[in-house]
């Protein structure tokens, strides 16, 4: 059996593609919602990234806690945040670590910063992350995320 197509047939049917203009009206629509839609993507991973720096610093603020019940003090600033993967340049014997597997960066790629006595807390220490900014800002319009 052969069949030939003719091409009016399509025609005469009512089958025939989409205009330019039918075209260009769902991409209008399609960009409107795009530009509708992807700012609330964009505040849900600045979101997710302080969240998951408010985790990995109650994280770190626990590994100090388990170095200073093992050491009997807390980390010094000099020695930071390292000392809770490697032992401590004196050797000191109480050492009971690693206390972390790993010391990560922030979510914004940065260290997190330490310091003892801390300006927050001054009988222990402060662990934070300066946020997008990778700035040291002021009290009143600070970025920091911290365990204060």
């Amino acid at each position: 059996m052969n069949t030939k197509v003719n091409p009016s047939n399509y025609a005469r049917r009512g089958e025939r593609g989409f205009t330019l203009i039918e075209i260009m009206v769902v991409v209008i629509i399609i960009g409107i919602l795009a530009v509708s839609i992807i700012p609330q993507f964009m505040s849900t991973t600045t979101d997710a990234k302080i969240s998951a720096a408010k985790a990995n610093i109650a994280e770190l603020e626990s590994a100090v806690n388990r170095f200073y019940v093992h050491m009997d003090r807390y980390p010094t600033t000099e020695e930071g945040l390292k000392v809770l993967v490697t032992a401590p340049a004196d050797g000191d014997k109480n050492w009971r670590g690693p206390y972390i597997s790993q010391l990560r960066d922030d979510p914004w790629n940065n260290p997190f910063q330490y310091k003892s006595p801390g300006t927050h807390h001054p009988t222990s220490f402060d662990i934070w992350s300066q946020g997008s900014a990778n700035t040291a800002t002021t009290e009143g319009g600070s970025t920091e995320i911290g365990n204060w």
